[in-house]
């Protein structure tokens, strides 16, 4: 699972920086953070100069953005997906395909 596919760099269109929020509080929140415990060393090992942020945010819905060029952000809920749909939400805005 490559984060920062053909936007490592800061040159193509694929995002320069991932952020997570979740909301301890909030039981849909349980799939992000289950996607994080599973997913997240392999993620950081195949991309390590990609920053991946976790942040616990109050009153919120579980988030995913990513943060692109300019600073351009995106963003899409993770509310009741499945870690099967988190890692496709995940491969899909650092391409750049939200």
């Amino acid at each position: 699972m490559a984060a920062g596919e053909s936007g490592e760099t800061g040159t193509g269109t694929g995002a320069v920086q991932g952020r997570i929020g979740l909301y301890r509080a909030v039981t849909a929140a349980a799939l992000g953070r289950e996607f994080i415990e599973q997913h997240y060393v392999t993620l950081k090992q195949a991309n390590p100069d990609f920053p991946i942020l976790i942040r616990e945010c109050s009153g919120v819905q579980p988030r995913l953005w990513a943060r692109y060029e300019f600073g351009k952000e995106k963003s899409v809920s993770l509310h009741n997906l499945s870690v099967d749909e988190v890692a496709k939400a995940l491969e899909n805005i650092v391409k750049g395909k939200v």
